[in-house]
């Protein structure tokens, strides 16, 4: 915890002059200076003791009050500070708190709370619990150790326990002593015990519950198990009835006589309600018969010793990759031998090929090359409407001219006196004894050809 530096308690030494000198400090101000110290010192190092019961509900407040004074500027008397503070609890030497012990704390503005019921395990052990409190303004801490004694019960446990589910409270507003206060009275009014007793509370969200709607002031729910020396009232055993126990399978309300004196504060379900008699359970405990499934008592586990021989496990290296290896190197050369070793060729397969059927197939080939061919070869000519007719000078008409060595694919679409339609021409016969034919010519040669092998 930071201590104020002196100046913030005030000059305990009146400087005069210059320079600083050695000066008396004045009854009253090393009255409030000795007392601050003393505070400070007695807040950091004291622990708070208390002494609660197994199996009876412990409550213990974190106030805000208590620690507000820890945390620097320290508030004069008369002064209120609101800062938020927040508390975290844990057993020492342990990040989290005992099993038995929880902690709430709703706002940083609202007091923490710890509650729980002790167990008997803990009677005669101080649990230690470390509570660290966080100012999350100025980001100072104080911490405190709170010691709990837990104290044996004398009718421990209570015999006859009974758990109410009240569905309009939350568990921090259930904690108020007042309000518990309250409840007991009721129970106790319905029930007429000579000893009665808190034993837990807790959270319906701890037993699987939903968070409520922020809407119409919806609560979470809690569970309030109280214990008594006599059996359960009739008010108690009317929800036992099989109409009651209907009406809760159908999810309706059970008709109990005593609701009324509960329904002014508190809304019981009571379906929920659960009632248990310590004196008439039966010991759950069985003798166990060993057979099959039961594995024989080995007594405790031994550990190897730290004394284990190295073990080389390069032969098992070499086992579990050279036998995969091996293996598909196998069937790698299978497969290549049969691929690339045992192709029976074009020759087998032409002497199963009937004669005709290769006749047939060679002509295909041969027409369909010598297109391809031809179609490479063809020479495209303008057609002839797109010459000019009129000579641009004279206006005379101008024939289309035909070099006999201009060769064309195309038939003339303007068509001359000459030139007769549906003429067929000649093969006239060069010099060097070769036939010239123009190009669909041949490509019609062609054609008659394949009507004639087919």
């Amino acid at each position: 915890m930071q201590l104020p530096r002196w100046w913030e308690l005030g000059d305990p030494c009146a400087w005069t002059g210059q320079g600083r000198g050695t000066r008396r400090m004045s009854p009253a101000t090393t009255g409030t200076f000795l007392l601050t110290v003393y505070t400070i010192f007695s807040k950091v190092h004291s622990d708070r003791n208390v002494y609660p019961s197994a199996g009876v509900l412990f409550v213990h407040v974190l106030e805000r009050e208590y620690f507000k004074g820890e945390f620097p500027p320290y508030p004069k008397p008369g002064e209120i500070s609101n800062d938020p503070i927040t508390f975290n609890t844990n057993l020492m030497g342990y990040p989290d708190r005992p099993g038995w012990l929880r902690y709430i704390q709703r706002t940083p503005y609202s007091d923490g709370v710890l509650y729980g019921s002790p167990t008997a395990e803990n009677v005669g052990k101080p649990t230690i619990i470390e509570i660290t409190a966080y100012n999350r303004r100025t980001f100072e801490t104080a911490r405190h150790n709170l010691v709990i004694n837990i104290m044996s019960a004398e009718d421990f446990p209570l015999p006859y326990q009974a758990e109410f589910f009240i569905k309009n409270m939350n568990v921090e507003e259930m904690l108020a002593s007042e309000v518990l206060g309250d409840f007991l009275g009721a129970v106790k009014n319905v029930w007429q015990p000579e000893r009665l007793n808190a034993i837990n509370i807790t959270s319906a969200l701890d037993r699987g519950g939903r968070v409520p709607l922020p809407i119409n002031d919806m609560k979470e729910g809690v569970y309030v198990m109280v214990g008594a020396d006599v059996p359960f009232s009739s008010c108690l055993r009317e929800v036992e009835n099989p109409q009651n126990q209907l009406r809760c399978s159908q999810e309706m309300e059970p008709v109990i006589t005593c609701d009324k004196k509960f329904r002014t504060q508190f809304y019981i379900d009571w379906c929920k309600i659960s009632l248990v008699d310590k004196t008439k359970q039966v010991s759950t405990y069985q003798e166990v018969i060993r057979g099959e499934g039961i594995l024989p008592d080995g007594g405790e586990y031994k550990p190897p010793s730290d004394s284990l021989k190295s073990r080389d496990y390069y032969t098992d290296f070499l086992i579990t990759l050279a036998v995969p290896s091996a293996v598909a190197l196998v069937l790698f050369l299978i497969l290549a031998y049969i691929m690339c070793c045992r192709r029976e060729g074009v020759e087998k397969r032409n002497m199963q090929t009937p004669d005709i059927q290769l006749v047939h197939h060679s002509a295909i080939q041969k027409s369909t090359k010598e297109l391809r061919d031809m179609s490479k070869n063809r020479e495209i000519a303008w057609p002839l409407s797109t010459l000019p007719v009129f000579h641009p000078v004279t206006g005379e008409i101008i024939p289309p001219l035909h070099t006999d060595s201009y060769e064309s694919t195309n038939m003339p679409l303007m068509q001359t006196q000459q030139n007769l339609p549906h003429q067929t021409q000649i093969p006239q016969q060069q010099t060097t004894g070769d036939f010239r034919l123009t190009t669909f010519q041949r490509f019609e040669a062609s054609i008659m050809k394949l009507f004639i092998r087919f």
